[in-house]
């Protein structure tokens, strides 16, 4: 086999990979980020320690309705207002939240993050470029607020492909639990300008509603800009 089959050599069905050389670098990391109040602005980070439980100050608090609302005692999110992507701070967005008639009151567990699913989740540059082609403008990756940005020199497997595989970034080591669907917030303009439904329309028609994946912690540590994103093993 020539090395320029091994380089390019793909298994045909879903997205699925084969790679000759092992491990697999897919990027560095571009961006860090988390969000120490669900649903509000995020802060961006050069270095993070990551536990196993996500970032470290990542989602630790949100709002919780109290009334007004259909989502008494649940989390009071983007999809309700479309405005708290906005807001940073905690009275603000309570305020905004009092505009619309609904009660709400910051909430803090000592047990328990308030993620939508796994602690941690990664987006890659290169998911996005169908994505961008299609609206006509770099379509910014923070609209899917990941902790963790990617910029890939090549092209790199599918969100699909990747399911279930380990990854190491920095000192840690994650495991992609699956993709992530999608939702209404991720069409909302970051300054809080006019919404764009191609966004959303797009991904769910053509990528399955994926954008970026999942992770579980297996291996604690510290992540830093720059660091590389490698595919470990199966």
């Amino acid at each position: 086999m020539t090395s320029a089959s091994i380089a390019g050599a793909v298994l045909e069905g879903l997205d699925a990979f084969l790679w000759y050389v092992w491990p697999m670098q897919l990027g560095r990391l571009a961006a860090i980020w988390r969000y120490p109040i669900k649903s509000l602005a995020g802060e961006s980070l050069a270095q993070a320690v990551v536990l196993p439980e996500g970032l470290e100050g990542d989602r630790e608090r949100a709002l919780l309705v109290r009334d007004g609302h259909t989502r008494v005692g649940k989390t009071y999110r983007g999809k309700e207002n479309d405005r708290l992507h906005t807001l940073a701070q905690p009275d603000a967005a309570t305020q905004s939240a009092r505009e619309r008639g609904v009660a709400v009151e910051l909430a803090h567990d000592e047990e328990e993050r308030f993620f939508d699913d796994a602690p941690v989740s990664i987006i890659i540059d290169r998911w996005l470029d169908g994505l961008s082609d299609h609206v006509g403008y770099r379509v910014e990756y923070q609209r899917f607020r990941p902790n963790f940005f990617v910029s890939a020199e090549a092209a790199v497997p599918s969100e699909a492909a990747l399911t279930g595989l380990q990854l190491q970034l920095g000192d840690v080591m994650l495991r992609v639990r699956y993709p992530i669907g999608r939702c209404v917030v991720t069409t909302y303009d970051l300054k809080g300008g006019e919404a764009d439904p191609r966004v959303l329309r797009y991904v769910a028609a053509e990528r399955s509603n994926w954008m970026g994946v999942y992770c579980d912690v297996l291996r604690a540590g510290v992540v830093r800009a720059d660091d590389v994103l490698e595919l470990v093993d199966f």
